[in-house]
Order: C-alpha cells, then sequence, then structure tokens
C-alpha cells in the first residue's frame, strides 16, 4: 500500500524539497500540502492522508493547536512534527496534543521516509539527538505523578506495566519481545491492552503517560 503524506510548512522550499523527497520513495506520495495549521485542518479533513508533516511554528495557527485539532476530529489521525530546532519547547506540548512523533528537519532523506513509515505503521517515533532534551521537558512537566495517571497504573497488570516502561525507553515491539524472551505477537497484544486500559491511541501517548506517571525517571 502507498502511503499517502500531507506536508505543512510555511516555507516553499522546503515544502518542495520533502515532497521531491518522499514522492522519490515507491511506497510514499504526497497527496497535498498546506502553509499554515488552518490549511492543514482543512486539507486533512478533504485528503484523509495517512501522515501528516506538521511543522511547528507557522502563522494563522501553529503546528501544535492544528494537531490537537487533527486529532481531535478523526482519532486514527497520525501526525509527524517536523523543526528546525533540536531545542524546541513546543515538542512537548506537541506530543501531548496527540503527535505521533518528532523529527528534525535537518534528517536525511532516507530518515524522513523512514519516519514516514514508522508513523504510518502505529509506532512512535523520537529523533534520537533529542531524546535527552525531551526526556528533560518530561520531568519539568512531570515533577509529581498525576493522581488519575496513578489511579490507572493500578488497572495494569504486572507484565503490562513493564511493557509500558519499556515503550517509554523508545523500544519497539520486536525489541520488547526480545528483552521479555516472548513472541511479538503477545508483545503487540500487550500494547493493545494497555492503549485500550489507559484511554490512550498510540504507543507516543503511552510514553508520555509513563514519564507524568513516573513509572520512568530521566537519567
Amino acid at each position: 500500500m502507498t502511503i499517502r503524506v500531507l506536508i505543512v510548512d510555511d516555507q516553499m522550499m522546503v515544502r518542495e524539497g520533502f515532497s521531491v523527497l518522499l514522492n522519490a520513495m515507491p511506497d510514499i506520495e504526497v497527496v497535498g500540502e498546506a502553509v499554515n495549521g488552518r490549511e492543514a485542518i482543512a486539507q486533512v479533513a478533504a485528503l484523509r492522508p495517512d501522515v501528516v508533516l506538521m511543522d511547528i511554528r507557522m502563522p494563522e495557527l501553529n503546528g501544535i493547536d492544528a494537531t490537537r485539532e487533527i486529532v481531535a476530529a478523526d482519532g486514527d489521525a497520525k501526525v509527524l512534527v517536523l523543526t528546525t530546532f533540536d531545542l524546541d519547547e513546543y515538542v512537548y506540548q506537541a506530543l501531548r496534543a496527540g503527535a505521533s512523533g518528532f523529527l528534525l528537519k535537518d534528517a536525511s532523506a532516507r530518515q524522513l521516509a523512514d519516519g514516514v513509515r514508522v508513523v504510518a505503521a502505529g509506532e512512535a517515533l523520537l529523533a534520537p539527538t533529542v531524546t535527552k532534551r525531551l526526556i528533560t521537558e518530561f520531568a519539568k512537566a512531570a515533577g509529581t505523578p498525576r493522581p488519575p495517571a496513578l489511579a490507572q497504573v493500578g488497572d495494569l497488570t504486572e507484565r503490562e506495566t513493564e511493557v509500558l516502561v519499556l515503550i517509554a525507553q523508545g523500544l519497539s515491539n520486536a525489541e520488547i519481545a526480545s528483552h521479555l524472551v516472548v513472541a511479538e505477537s503477545t508483545i503487540k497484544t500487550h500494547v493493545s491492552r494497555v492503549l485500550v486500559k489507559l484511554g490512550l491511541r498510540d504507543r507516543t501517548q503511552a510514553a508520555v503517560f509513563a514519564y507524568e506517571a513516573r513509572l520512568v525517571t530521566p537519567g
């Protein structure tokens, strides 16, 4: 299947550059572009792309608010946030708004394409170069556990909690399966149950939850 992508960025050169890179991939097609968050919302509703490449800083409506509205309208929407800055203070907010991943604009063509594929498949994506910074933001925003989060953790089995922690550490299903010495299909089942029990939409939100509930601590 071809992965249909919408590119959202207020810079024409960025949009055109990403379009050329992604359209060169046999399994990816850029189906539309938007210059701001407001236009992105309309384009998502009209085109129903599989993945939205979303810039954060844009006029009229920024990428965070646009992501929030897109995800609220369609719980299955997948947004991959792009930014020039690995110190961007809005990345944490974007993930909390429902973004499925985060990637720097200086990523290579292969990293960009792989990022689109990962997010389209329902996996979480965090750029390795910013993971430590992102964890720091988690720590700042989640200095104390949120009571609802703590209550929900109690609904998880011991193995489900273990899987949640490993998700937050950035492990894929295959890596978690290897770590726990079980079949990958078993891990997929655990992940699905974790998401349902916690009322989360994807692995990225599961990672956010784990940090906010202090199941995983920075450092």
